[in-house]
């Protein structure tokens, strides 16, 4: 299983990169505002310096809505560094974006997937990858967990390439179910991967070896 950070802040991308375990990087319009990162200059720049940091996959998201300006804007993100991946909407016209890309030897992200048959349609484009965001659908009391075993007995039955990348990942369970059911990737804030370290007989076992060698010692 591949940890992605979805996150557009450097420091934590650097933090989650030391600690040897980070296969990529997601982000959005919504993580740049957070980060302060506005002005199409800027946020490609942005995307640049997160290349420099981490060794695979970039999502870099397209902000328009019509065929023709995803693919321009799908392109120069494209040409910015070879790390980045195509972040595209499902919607009708970024289904035509994704198969226009898949052509043209552009690897994508079909992103806001919240149904099977969404995430069927995207891996019939050919993107790379596909995000089934279950936070967003826990917060509706919706199984977003059932939703990436779907995709995932879909995409066995067929044979599929297109990897599912369990998206707004909330929390360290949510990473350990996702592995459980199969996903290939999840991304998430640093908490949830972080969250995989702690158990409390491993402090409290590690204390009790502290103390033990301090009274031979």
């Amino acid at each position: 299983m591949k940890f992605f950070i979805d996150t557009a802040n450097l420091d934590q991308i650097r933090e989650a990169q030391d600690l040897g375990v980070l296969d990529g990087v997601t982000t959005n319009p919504s993580l740049m505002a957070k980060e302060g990162i506005t002005g199409r200059n800027n946020i490609l720049k942005h995307y640049i310096a997160i290349c420099n940091i981490v060794d695979g996959d970039v999502s870099a998201e397209v902000i328009a809505t019509d065929f023709e300006g995803m693919v321009k804007e799908g392109e120069e993100l494209a040409e910015l560094h070879e790390q980045i991946v195509v972040k595209v909407p499902m919607i009708k016209e970024g289904v035509k974006a994704i198969k226009y890309f898949t052509d043209h030897g552009i690897r994508t992200n079909c992103t806001l997937v919240f149904s099977a048959g969404q995430a069927l349609l995207a891996a019939k484009a050919g993107a790379t990858y596909v995000s089934p965001f279950i936070g967003r659908l826990d917060d509706i009391s919706t199984d977003g967990l059932e939703l990436i075993a779907d995709i995932r007995l879909i995409y066995d039955n067929y044979g599929f390439d297109t990897q599912i990348l369990a998206a707004s990942v909330r929390h360290t369970m949510h990473v350990i179910n996702c592995a459980k059911i199969g996903a290939d990737v999840m991304t998430g804030p640093l908490s949830s991967i972080e969250g995989l370290l702690k158990h409390p007989l491993t402090d409290s076992g590690l204390k009790q070896f502290l103390e033990d060698y301090k009274k031979g010692n």
